[in-house]
């Protein structure tokens, strides 16, 4: 209610709230399981996400600061202080541009490689854990279904577990 007297219409039905609100807890525990796992190997979530990001960039697509910022979702000076801190713990180093000395790329040392392979795995078999689940809360809020309608999101759902 605005003033306390008159109903908000809600254009989205009970339904597609509880859709979206499953997706979204999915979502939360894989992301709850990824930062604990960092936490227990000695890094900050968001190092262990940069670390990963430095690593996985698109072939064409160079670690700069900017590059980075963007796959994060961060903003640039944010950026520069989570690479300063692990470039601090010896797990990154910074290099100039050959092709642009003014830009910086952002590379993983040996430590940075070795924690990332040691986190990589557990991530990956926490993931094949909850794909069924993950999956089909993502194909239900696509496919805008309803409890009537479901049998396609299992279907995706059991599609994926078959392909393993």
């Amino acid at each position: 209610m605005d003033d306390g007297s008159t109903p908000v219409q809600d254009p989205f039905s009970i339904t597609k709230h509880r859709q979206l609100a499953e997706l979204r807890f999915q979502l939360r525990h894989f992301l709850q399981f990824s930062e604990q796992a960092a936490r227990a190997n000695g890094l900050e979530p968001q190092q262990h996400q940069l670390m990963l990001a430095i690593k996985g960039l698109p072939p064409a697509t160079p670690p700069t600061v900017s590059a980075l910022a963007n796959r994060l979702c961060l903003k640039h000076h944010s950026t520069v202080e989570l690479i300063n801190r692990l470039v601090d713990r010896g797990a990154a180093v910074r290099r100039p541009c050959p092709q642009d000395r003014r830009q910086v790329l952002v590379e993983l040392t040996p430590l940075g490689e070795e924690l990332l392979a040691t986190l990589s795995p557990f991530h990956t078999e926490e993931l094949d854990q909850l794909a069924p689940a993950l999956l089909h809360a993502l194909a239900k809020v696509i496919h805008n279904q309803t409890e009537e309608t479901e049998g396609k999101s299992e279907n995706i759902a059991k599609s994926y577990e078959a392909a393993q």
